[in-house]
């Protein structure tokens, strides 16, 4: 039974993935994989059923569209709780999220519920993002806690650490958010049920390889649901 899982969704992520699975499986020899794949016409998933069968701890769970990473990380985590994962992380797969803060955030969930990679804790730490982009994130956040009062400066990042327990506590079905406002729902379920969170501050950098999945269009939808989720909330319906 595994004690750590790292959930990777992907899709036409081939350029980055090999190098990703190797470091991670590199890092720790007690953490296992699972990658999520969006039916890559790129190959993305046989690459990785690949490594597993050379390097083993790698689960490669295959769906049939593209659909985000919503869907994509809902999936991967009912899976990890299937594996039985103490812990559960979720990371891309494109190195944005830096795999040398796997240990801190082990240790960190050690004593809080979730632990979130931060972006906007330590100033700004994101390295080679248009100001465009960097101005939508940054007061993305700002927006997302004036409305839901959570306690976060990064709402929207996508690097964290769960908790079995807390995952489990929450109604993953129920969860119908994408893109940044999958993150912001995600941790504004699990802090409306008294959850701790914890952020530490990482480098952000990024993509080398590959194209971004995100747009405009993902960031303002996060927006409108941040405000549903705060009035189904006040409904007594989230």
């Amino acid at each position: 039974m595994p004690e750590k899982i790292i959930v990777i969704p992907t899709y036409n992520e081939r350029g980055n993935l090999e190098r990703m699975l190797r470091e991670l499986l590199d890092s720790d020899p007690n953490l296992e994989i699972i990658v999520v794949d969006d039916n890559s016409p790129d190959g993305t998933a046989e690459l990785a059923d690949g490594i597993g069968r050379e390097r083993g701890r790698i689960h490669v769970v295959r769906r049939q569209k593209k659909e985000g990473i919503g869907p994509a990380y809902l999936e991967g985590f009912k899976r990890a709780l299937e594996l039985g994962a103490d812990f559960i992380v979720q990371m891309d797969a494109d190195f944005s999220h830096p795999i040398s803060s796997l240990p801190e955030m082990f240790a960190g969930a050690l004593t809080h519920d979730i632990v979130l990679g931060s972006r906007y804790i330590d100033g700004i730490t994101v390295v080679r993002w248009p100001i465009e982009r960097l101005l939508l994130s940054y007061f993305g956040n700002v927006y997302v806690r004036f409305l839901t009062g959570m306690p976060v400066r990064d709402t929207t990042g996508g690097f964290k650490c769960w908790r079995r327990a807390t995952l489990a506590a929450l109604d993953l079905d129920a969860v119908r958010a994408n893109g940044y406002a999958f993150q912001v729902e995600m941790n504004y379920r699990a802090w409306c049920k008294g959850f701790s969170l914890l952020e530490i501050p990482i480098i952000f950098m990024d993509r080398e390889v590959g194209t971004s999945k995100m747009s405009k269009r993902i960031g303002l939808e996060a927006m409108w649901v941040v405000a549903e989720l705060r009035l189904r909330k006040a409904l007594g319906r989230l």
